[in-house]
């Protein structure tokens, strides 16, 4: 990752021929004793593989813009070069501010932790203090709606609460680039509204969203610009309708 000045003011993303390189077993291996083993032995045969090739893009301050794909593309990759969770093989990353990460459902959650305790937990993560969090907290309750169960260990969660929790505290803050990674499909109806709702008064005040998703109603419905991710690299660019229609129809 490089920091660096943006190269233009109105860019709150800027992604310059960025590739991620994996190297994996060429054989599935059952333990991690027996990997080491075969490690030390040097009897791991490995092939490579690139997760993204080649990335070229930019977001805009303010605008919310849409990745689709199929699995395995290398949309999560991506999310993931741009929070700074992974470094880029090759090119680089720059970003305008304050990132605030959704990655991965119940990322930074401890199962045995309440959902008070995981709150602060990933606040800390996030980089903010316990006085920070502490002003922050009944807001995030309140948004979560998750009242009493809110001092209910996490393992007890349901998919869809610990959907509301971990959006409620990745958004308690107002970041300048907010990740979403396909969490606005968990839930009822009722909170994804509200998911909705708060990424829209984020983009009026200037924040920038990345949103991954495999609704296409969503991403036609909430950004402005997308991408079609294929095999790891970009297949089409440009406006919603466009990408969705050439993404459904890629098999046809």
């Amino acid at each position: 990752m490089v920091e660096a000045q943006i190269p233009r003011p109105e860019y709150a993303i800027h992604i310059e021929d960025v590739s991620v390189r994996y190297r994996v077993p060429s054989e599935r291996i059952g333990t991690f004793k027996e990997y080491l083993i075969r490690w030390l032995k040097r009897q791991v045969q490995m092939h490579t593989f690139w997760a993204l090739n080649g990335i070229n893009m930019n977001v805009n301050r303010g605008e919310i813009f849409g990745i689709v794909g199929d699995n395995g593309a290398g949309k999560s990759t991506l999310l993931k070069v741009i929070a700074r969770v992974l470094r880029p093989t090759k090119g680089r990353v720059i970003v305008a501010g304050k990132v605030a990460p959704l990655l991965e459902l119940g990322a930074g959650f401890h199962p045995e932790l309440t959902g008070q305790e995981n709150i602060f937990l990933n606040g800390a993560l996030l980089g903010f203090s316990r006085r920070e969090m502490l002003d922050k907290y009944d807001q995030i309750v309140d948004f979560s709606e998750l009242g009493e169960f809110i001092n209910a260990p996490i393992r007890t969660y349901s998919t869809g609460m610990y959907a509301r929790l971990g959006f409620s505290v990745a958004t308690s803050s107002n970041p300048d680039v907010f990740l979403v990674d396909e969490i606005l499909g968990v839930g009822d109806e009722t909170f994804q509204k509200k998911c909705q709702a708060r990424i829209s008064e984020f983009c009026s005040r200037g924040t920038s969203i990345l949103l991954v998703s495999h609704n296409m109603i969503t991403i036609e419905a909430m950004c402005q610009r997308a991408a079609w991710l294929d095999h790891g690299e970009i297949k089409l660019m440009g406006e919603p309708r466009l990408v969705v229609d050439a993404y459904r129809h890629k098999e046809r």
